[in-house]
C-alpha cells in the first residue's frame, strides 16, 4: 500500500510524526498528561516521560504493559496500562482535511480517544503542515450523543460534502458541522446518507460508497440505490444560513443535481446478492483515488473487479507498480489491487488506512 501511495504523493507515517513532535518538551509533556488522564492512569506519566522520543512514540501507539507491582495490579486480569491502538492503521477514521481545516474526530468508541488525541497534536504542531483543527470535544460538542469519524466523510469537491450517519457518526455531529460552516460564511451543499446499524461491516459511508473518478462511482447497491429505504437528505447553506433541507432519491440523484453526474460500479456485481454482501463484508466498496479514474483496493474482492473491468479499469497488480513494471504516468483507468486478508478481517479498505491532507485540484 505505501508502495503504490508513494508514486503518487507524499506519505507521511504516524509514527515517525509522532517521534518528531515528542523532540518538544512541551508538546511531550502536555500530551502524556492528558492522555494518562483521560485513560485513567496519571500515575504513570512521570516514567513515560523520562523515555527518548523514539520509544515513547512505540508504547503510546504498541502499549504500556501494566507493572504488577502491588496486590490490586498483581490480581488484575489487565495486561496494559495503556492498551495497543489496535485500530490506529486506520487513519482515515481519526480526523479529515475540508477546505483549509482538518476536523479531528470525536470517535464512537472511547477506546479509540488516544488516536485523535495524537493526530490532533500532529496537525497542531508538527512543522510539515501548516493547519488549522477543529475539535468538536473542545467547541461545547462534547456530549455521548455527537461523534463523527472521517470514514463518513467524502469530500466530493470543495463545495460538495458527503457525511453518512449510522453507527459511528450522528446527526448532532453533523448539525455541529453545519453550525461552523454557518460561521465561515462560504457556499456549502451537504449530502447526508443514512447507513444500516448493522451487520458491523457498514459502519462507515465509505464501506458502501467511494468515488473512482469524476464520472464514476463504487456502491453498495442495497443501500445506496434503494430509494428512500436508507434516507438520502440535502442540506444547503449559504452566507451564513441554511437555505434548504430537502429529501433525494438518492445519492446518485442528488449529486446529478448538483453537476455531478455519476456512474455506478457495483460492488460485488449484480447477479447474486450473496456475492455482494460477501465482498462488501471484505470491503469491496472501499477504494482510494490516487488519482481521477485510478483507485487502489483490494484483489480478493473479484467479482468487483471484474466489474471494475467492465467499466474499462485495467487490473494491475500492486508489486508491478512498486517494483517498476507499471508507471501509472503513462495508464489510463486502472484499479490496483493489493492483497489483503488480514487487512480486510481489521474491517476496513485502502481508503481507511489513508488520511489524505491535500490533494491537487481537478
Amino acid at each position: 500500500l505505501k508502495g503504490v501511495l508513494s508514486r503518487r504523493a507524499r506519505v507521511f507515517q504516524v509514527r515517525d510524526l509522532l517521534t518528531e513532535i515528542l523532540s518538544n518538551s512541551k508538546v511531550r509533556g502536555g500530551m502524556v498528561r492528558r492522555i494518562c488522564e483521560a485513560e485513567g492512569v496519571p500515575e504513570i506519566a512521570a516514567d513515560l516521560l523520562e523515555l527518548e522520543s523514539t520509544e515513547l512514540s512505540r508504547v503510546l501507539i504498541e502499549g504500556v504493559p501494566l507493572v504488577k507491582d502491588n496486590l490490586s495490579r498483581f490480581l488484575s486480569r489487565d495486561r496494559y496500562s495503556l492498551p495497543p491502538l489496535h485500530n490506529f492503521f486506520f487513519t482515515r477514521d481519526s480526523a479529515v482535511a475540508i477546505r483549509d481545516k482538518v476536523l479531528i474526530s470525536r470517535m464512537a468508541n472511547l477506546v479509540r480517544g488516544r488516536e485523535t488525541r495524537i493526530v490532533e497534536s500532529i496537525f497542531d504542531y508538527h512543522s510539515a503542515f501548516n493547519s488549522r483543527t477543529v475539535n468538536p470535544a473542545r467547541l461545547g460538542a462534547a456530549g455521548a450523543d455527537v461523534t463523527i469519524e472521517g470514514g463518513d466523510v467524502l469530500v466530493a469537491s470543495p463545495e460538495i460534502l458527503i457525511i453518512g450517519i449510522g453507527a459511528r457518526t450522528t446527526a448532532k455531529a453533523v448539525d455541529f458541522l453545519i453550525e461552523r460552516i454557518k460561521e465561515q460564511g462560504y457556499k456549502q451543499h451537504i449530502l447526508i446518507q443514512q447507513l444500516p446499524h448493522s451487520p458491523e461491516s457498514f459502519i462507515h459511508l465509505d464501506m458502501v460508497f467511494t468515488f473512482l473518478d469524476t464520472n464514476c462511482c463504487m456502491v453498495y447497491e442495497p443501500v445506496i440505490m434503494d430509494t428512500h429505504h436508507f434516507d438520502t437528505v440535502h442540506v444547503a447553506i449559504d452566507r451564513g444560513q441554511v437555505v434548504s433541507i430537502t429529501q433525494e432519491d438518492n445519492l446518485l440523484v442528488a449529486l446529478g443535481k448538483l453537476g455531478m453526474e455519476m456512474t455506478a460500479v457495483v460492488c460485488g456485481g449484480t447477479e447474486d446478492q450473496w456475492v455482494q454482501e460477501r465482498e462488501q463484508w471484505h470491503s469491496g466498496a472501499n477504494f482510494f483515488a490516487l488519482a481521477p479514474g485510478q483507485v487502489i483496493g483490494y484483489g480478493r474482492n473479484q467479482h468487483t473487479t471484474e466489474e471494475l473491468s467492465k467499466a474499462g479499469f485495467e487490473i494491475i497488480p500492486a508489486n508491478d507498480v512498486v517494483d517498476g513494471k507499471v508507471d501509472l504516468d503513462e495508464t489510463g483507468r486502472c484499479v490496483v489491487t493489493i492483497d489483503g486478508s488480514e487487512l480486510a478481517r481489521g474491517g476496513g479498505g485502502c481508503r481507511c488506512m489513508t488520511m489524505p491532507l491535500g490533494r491537487e485540484e481537478i
